[in-house]
Formats: structure tokens, C-alpha cells, sequence
């Protein structure tokens, strides 16, 4: 096998390929995403870690990053304050216990080649205790069921279940931003049995892209979701509608478009992204749409010399609370004293280049190698 399968199928994926397993073959079409969001949620997963070891007297030295601010250092503190008092409510009952941070967890024996990091994991005498950080701040994530945390679990029992007589799970997602702490329980047995019979097989269909798709929104991650025609049939099921107006559709009918609605939203914005990406970085010509530049709104190029300019030109009601916008600064200097005392002060930044259709106003752009650039740090 690939000595990439591991990262494949990994825990953080599960979720995706445990509901459709031929997803994980579709997505080895495309390459490998990265955002802002993860570089930044990983900037805070190394800080928490630093701040726990110091807790546990291990040596460790504060990682650097320029995602590091007080906000960050504010929900990292929820974290680990939680994580600190579970540990010390653990250890009243449990002198011999086991704290491990950013531990690798191998459940290979469940999924092929599979392993994931366990954030927090503590084995106690009757209990393992299995606690993740989730810095974003987009969609909250329940513990209940949750797949990533399950595979955790088998993996902490792989190391543990010989030296300790484990029998319960308890399993945290602890998410600072949503304000959310979510728990799970879960039988040893219980787990093992999930493992085996529902895990195990799928895991196996997923490596060898077998199964069938099945669209939802665990698609939201999925590297192929803008093109994938399973995907794209899911959502040929409003046509039978006939784009009636709401009040010519039966409550059931219109149950049946909200249940799509959400998700078709989210996938015409994947087809539009990913046309537009297109577009922009390999030339990709759609017929019956262009490339323009968006727009976009001016700004003072310099607040100092725009006060000094217009006091200077004897404006004295220049705040509110802040210096005046371009818009009611332009309402009280005129339109021309405007111009005349602050045209060298304005900018307007190049707007976002946008795909329309042909129709649209704005005249078509040509490209160079900034642009697409740009282009690429946005998506």
C-alpha cells in the first residue's frame, strides 16, 4: 500500500468517509487544501500545547507565530483551563494516572494505516479520557458519535487496555470561540463493537474507493465537492418543482426544498469558485462569462496628512467619532474642494476579480501573474 494511505483515511476525515466511502479515491484528483483558517487554528493547538506542559512542569519553549494575539491567548486559556480541571479531578481518584499531549494514536488495526494526534489523552484506572480542541469558529462540532474522537479512543486503548482495566470512554470537544464544552460517553465494548462492524468494513471500501456516494454535509470538506456529479444530481431533485412560486407548493414540497436549499447554496458557491479559479490560473475560457475587475471602495492613503490637508484648508469638523468617511467628507469639503485638497490623498484599491456573465457592464480584464496569485491566497 501507499505510504500516504494513513493520511487518507485519517480521523479528521472520518466523518466524510464513514458516509461516503468512493470519496476518498474522487479526492486523489485534487490537491491538497490549506487556508488561513488551518495555519491559524494550528498556531493555536502549539500554544495550548506549550501552556499545558508548563502546567505539567515538561520543558517547553512558547512557539512563536503571527497568529498569536490576546484573543488567541484568551480561548487557548478556556482550553486548557478546562483541560486542567480534568486532570486534577482525575488525580483525586487516580495517583497513578497517565497525561499525554499531542500523542500519536495508531488504530491501524481498524483502518488501514490509519493514525491521528490526540490532543489531550489521560488514562485513569476505570476511564480514558479523550479531550480535542477546536479553534474554529464556523460550524460547532458535537462529541456525541463524533467519529474523529471514537478512532482517538481506539487508538488510546491500543497503547493502554493492557495496563489498565478500561472500561468507559469519556470523550470532549471543547470549541472557545462557540463558547461550546461537548461530552460524550461511551461503553469499551460498545466502542470495539462500532469498530468492528461498522468502522472496519467501511474503512476497507473507503481504501479501495469502493461503495457509493452519498452526497450531504459532510461534503462541505470534501476536495472534489465542486465537481462531483453525485453531488450535482443530489440537487436535480428541486427541478421536479418546476421553480414554482412558494405559495403554489404544498408544505411537504416546500420541507423538501428547505432541506436542499442550504446545501445547494453551498455548492453553486463551490462551482463558482472553482470556475473561477479556473479562469484565472489556467485560462479556462466559460461560455457566456467573463472575467472583470470587481469593485471596490476608496480609502485615505494617509489619515495624517488627510487631517493636516484639510484643516489646513480651514475644515474643523473633521470627526465623529473617528476622522469623517470619504463619502461625508466629500459632503462637507464639496465635491471640488474635495478633489482639490484630498485627490492625492485617495486611493482605490483594484477590486477582487470577479466571474460574470457577458452581460454584465464592466469591461473583461487581462491577466498577469499577480493577479492570479492574489487569486489563490483569497481561495
Amino acid at each position: 500500500m501507499s505510504g500516504t494511505i494513513h493520511a487518507i483515511l485519517s480521523a479528521s476525515s472520518s466523518h466524510r468517509w464513514l458516509h461516503c466511502t468512493p470519496s476518498v479515491s474522487l479526492e486523489q484528483c485534487f490537491e491538497a487544501e490549506t487556508s488561513v483558517f488551518a495555519e491559524e487554528g494550528t498556531a493555536a493547538h502549539e500554544l495550548s500545547e506549550h501552556k499545558l506542559r508548563k502546567f505539567l512542569k515538561i520543558k517547553s519553549r512558547k512557539p512563536k507565530s503571527e497568529f498569536h494575539c490576546d484573543e488567541m491567548e484568551e480561548y487557548t486559556d478556556v482550553y486548557v483551563n478546562f483541560a486542567i480541571e480534568l486532570i486534577t479531578k482525575v488525580r483525586q481518584n487516580c495517583k497513578d494516572l497517565i497525561v499525554l499531549i499531542e500523542q500519536r494514536l495508531d488504530f491501524s488495526n481498524y483502518v488501514p494505516e490509519g493514525f491521528g494526534t490526540g490532543d489531550l489523552v489521560i488514562v485513569a484506572d476505570k476511564t480514558l479520557y479523550i479531550v480535542d480542541l477546536k479553534y474554529g469558529k464556523g460550524v460547532e462540532v458535537s462529541a456525541e458519535e463524533n467519529p474523529q474522537m471514537m478512532l482517538y479512543a481506539l487508538g488510546a486503548l491500543n497503547l493502554f487496555e493492557a495496563l489498565y482495566d478500561i472500561e468507559t470512554v469519556n470523550m470532549t470537544i471543547v470549541q472557545p470561540r462557540l463558547e461550546s464544552i461537548s461530552t460524550y460517553e461511551i461503553e469499551v465494548n460498545e466502542l470495539i463493537t462500532w469498530a468492528e462492524i461498522e468502522l472496519k468494513p467501511k474503512a476497507e471500501l473507503a481504501i479501495n474507493g469502493e461503495g457509493e456516494f452519498a452526497p450531504g454535509e459532510h461534503c462541505r470538506f470534501c476536495r472534489a465537492r465542486a465537481t462531483c456529479r453525485a453531488r450535482s444530481e443530489s440537487f436535480l431533485d428541486l427541478a421536479r418543482f418546476e421553480f414554482k412560486m412558494p405559495d403554489l407548493l404544498t408544505d411537504s414540497e416546500i420541507e423538501d426544498v428547505l432541506s436542499l436549499a442550504d446545501q445547494l447554496s453551498k455548492w453553486a458557491a463551490d462551482i463558482y469558485t472553482y470556475a473561477t479559479e479556473k479562469a484565472i490560473n489556467e485560462g479556462k475560457e466559460w461560455t457566456g462569462y467573463k472575467l472583470v475587475e470587481g469593485r471596490s471602495n476608496r480609502k485615505y492613503s494617509d489619515e495624517t496628512a488627510v487631517v493636516e490637508a484639510v484643516t489646513n484648508a480651514g475644515y474643523k469638523d473633521i470627526y465623529k467619532k473617528t476622522l469623517l468617511g470619504i463619502t461625508d467628507m466629500e459632503k462637507l469639503l464639496g465635491k471640488k474642494n474635495f478633489e482639490t485638497i484630498l485627490g492625492n490623498l485617495i486611493e482605490k484599491p483594484k477590486g477582487k476579480i470577479t466571474l460574470v456573465s457577458e452581460s454584465d457592464k464592466r469591461k473583461p480584464i487581462k491577466l498577469d501573474n499577480t493577479a492570479k496569485t492574489d487569486f489563490k491566497e483569497e481561495v
